[in-house]
């Protein structure tokens, strides 16, 4: 892996697709277990989580639905602070078993004004899959029941995380230069 450049920023490599690729498969294996006789449904959150949540999703073992939402809180490299939901969802949850597929959790603000939505549909579970945890950014905690890595409070593009719009395509994860 190289530096890339996204826009107007360089940024260095990070995680390679190999590792990325291993504990998605070793959390899926795990999450495959927690669920073994039940269907749980993934609510995947866009844009971000896309990449994950579909090489996630072809590791779990036994049925399961996938479903899709948006909400956004990200302008440029820093977070808004004000989450909007772009595309609801459509699919009923009642009595459901969830298992919402997030990208990377840092502020903990977006799943912190989306959960309360989702508890009011009565799921009879809901459990959270991240493939980053940015644990010294976090504000309002969140229960992370599968989280693939723990990572310092630094600004990562690729594998579906973006710069304003770029940089989703990368197979690797990237880190923005002099953060090292």
């Amino acid at each position: 892996m190289t530096a890339v450049k996204v826009h107007d920023k360089y940024f260095v490599p990070f995680l390679s697709e190999e590792t990325i690729q291993q504990k998605i498969s070793a959390v899926a294996a795990t999450i495959s277990l927690d669920y073994q006789g039940k269907k749980p449904l993934f609510i995947a959150i866009l844009n971000g989580s896309f990449m994950f949540a579909a090489d996630l999703f072809k590791h779990i073992s036994g049925d399961a639905e996938i479903c899709f939402i948006k909400l956004a809180s990200y302008k440029g490299t820093r977070s808004t602070g004000h989450v909007v939901t772009a595309i609801g969802l459509d699919t009923d949850v009642t009595g459901r078993e969830v298992v919402i597929v997030e990208d990377i959790i840092d502020t903990g603000k977006t799943l912190h004004n989306f959960l309360p939505q989702l508890y009011n549909q009565q799921p009879a579970s809901v459990k959270i899959a991240v493939l980053l945890h940015k644990p010294e950014a976090t504000v309002y905690p969140i229960n992370i029941n599968y989280c693939c890595f723990a990572i310092p409070n630094k600004f990562v593009v690729g594998y579906g995380l973006d710069y304003d719009g770029l940089g989703r395509n990368l197979k690797e994860i990237f880190q923005l230069q002099g953060e090292e």
